[in-house]
């Protein structure tokens, strides 16, 4: 048997591939999203068939976790009250940096139809939202075009450098 010599610069040589770190980093981040979920109401149920077969999460690399400490972001899907405020609010603080969030659905975004002293009229109060899914309640596929609109968000950011605090003596 002949062995054969390779000569990778004669025939074009090997595909090179140039990018910054900050570009693969954003890649990874956006293609692997994985938010808490918290369904609150009717609009979860339309996030949980957005998780199921049909309309299969996976393929973007978006997996629900139960734990915060796992997360990339969290999906806030439903009518928040002041009573769970303090707790969606302790939920995302134990989110790890960088995270984002998504407001599903009418109630989580503006307080829906339930004006009363007790419904929280916006989720953007308690938290920073990201990204506001409109719909009473949205189905999967506004969903799925939500996470691709965050998935754009994400990589066009940068990555955030912390810089030590310097010493004042």
């Amino acid at each position: 048997m002949a062995q054969h010599k390779v000569n990778y610069f004669q025939d074009g040589g090997l595909p090179i591939a140039l990018t910054t770190i900050d570009k693969i980093v954003q890649w990874g981040r956006s293609n692997s999203f994985w938010p808490a979920t918290y369904g609150l109401a009717c609009c979860a149920i339309e996030m949980m068939a957005a998780g199921a077969a049909r309309y299969d999460f996976d393929r973007f690399g978006t997996i629900f976790r139960a734990s915060p400490r796992q997360a990339d972001g969290i999906i806030i899907s439903g009518t928040l009250t002041k009573k769970h405020a303090a707790i969606m609010r302790r939920i995302y603080e134990q989110i790890p940096e960088p995270k984002w969030v998504i407001s599903m659905g009418s109630c989580a975004n503006t307080g829906g139809m339930f004006n009363t002293y007790s419904t929280i009229q916006g989720v953007d109060r308690v938290v920073p939202v990201d990204v506001y899914l409109p719909g009473c309640p949205p189905r999967p596929e506004t969903l799925q075009y939500a996470v691709m609109i965050l998935q754009k968000k994400i990589r066009s950011e940068s990555i955030k450098r912390k810089s030590k605090p310097k010493r004042l003596i």
